[in-house]
């Protein structure tokens, strides 16, 4: 989402989180549903900022009324400069990377996936990070910490903006290969693109170009891209386009995958509680039903204890989108 700080905050252990005993089986037409739970990243102003005032961690309770509804795959932003201070070869601030450990031990541990998400769109200090080696350097420290646990996901960076293309490419194979150098072999990699990783410009932009390059020796990439259905595809909005947007601006980049032999996910989308947006996220998603073999699942954006009345809040048990839009997509979950 292009907005980075919506809500400013209102008013440990190092060693490696184990992989999860527990598994849970379910049935529907793709591989990742979810939601990305917001906390960790607010207040990113305030760094490295203060638990409970700057920013937050998600509700345990809240995650496990979501799995019962099932959803099985909860993306986790959090702040590079927070778990990793000063400098992208630092070590880490375990204060905080303890919240990260509990979460994604808590998400695992019910059977569902957590995607690890440095929500820095491309930035490390506001600074575009140009660093490529600096920026594997940071992914190795973080993905040894989860190699051991299967149920996790590393996502490259949220949503790489106004950058260079190549930029874009090689600092997300930097990640990769860091990751998978830190031992961690088994688990998925979402990788995002640039122009904020929108699937309705995936290959206008020219991100498509170098994107499509990238290698993984254990050939688990996952494209993550972000669409959403108002005026500007920035997520700001109560009102979508038409009932029809969401296939409509899925199509090209559908068209790519096939092309390319990739796979996608849509990593964050949402609506309005109105109709014609419960129609528009209706027609993104049967969109992807239907191209199934490339799209291999949807995260909505978002869920966090500290959404309040935001218009998108999937948030148990009050949130408007858990009440409201929800019930109208049970049969894509």
């Amino acid at each position: 989402m292009r907005f980075v700080d919506l809500l400013l905050g209102a008013a440990a252990a190092s060693s490696a989180v184990a992989a999860p005993t527990k598994t849970q089986k379910r049935a529907g037409p793709f591989d990742f549903t979810g939601v990305s739970e917001s906390g960790a990243e607010f207040g990113n102003t305030a760094l490295p900022g203060r638990l409970g005032k700057d920013y937050t961690w998600p509700d345990h309770n809240a995650i496990s009324t979501l799995v019962q509804k099932g959803f099985n795959t909860f993306r986790v932003p959090f702040m590079m400069e927070r778990i990793i201070p000063d400098k992208l070869t630092g070590t880490v601030n375990e204060t905080y990377a303890a919240g990260l450990d509990d979460i994604v031990t808590f998400i695992t541990g019910q059977g569902a996936y957590a995607v690890v998400d440095p929500h820095n769109f491309g930035r490390y200090y506001n600074n575009i990070i140009t660093d490529v080696e600096g920026f594997g350097a940071w992914w190795g420290t973080v993905a040894k910490r989860y190699a051991t646990n299967e149920k996790v996901i590393f996502d490259t960076n949220n949503e790489f903006h106004d950058e260079d293309n190549d930029l874009v490419g090689k600092l997300n194979q930097a990640a990769i290969d860091a990751i998978r150098g830190a031992g961690a072999t088994s688990q998925y990699i979402f990788v995002e693109g640039n122009s904020w990783t929108g699937a309705w410009h995936w290959t206008s932009s020219g991100t498509a170009d170098a994107m499509g390059k990238l290698t993984d020796p254990q050939d688990k990439i996952v494209y993550e891209m972000h669409q959403y259905l108002d005026s500007d595809g920035s997520g700001t909005s109560e009102t979508c386009v038409s009932a029809t947007i969401g296939a409509e601006r899925l199509a090209d980049a559908t068209a790519w995958l096939k092309a390319n032999n990739k796979k996608a996910i849509i990593g964050e989308t949402a609506g309005g509680s109105n109709d014609q947006c419960i129609k528009a996220v209706q027609s993104l998603l049967s969109h992807m039903k239907e191209n199934s073999d490339v799209w291999k699942g949807w995260l909505w954006w978002g869920a966090g204890p500290w959404w309040a009345d935001y218009m998108y809040s999937i948030e148990p048990p009050s949130g408007t989108a858990f009440t409201k839009v929800l019930p109208s997509l049970a049969d894509y979950i």
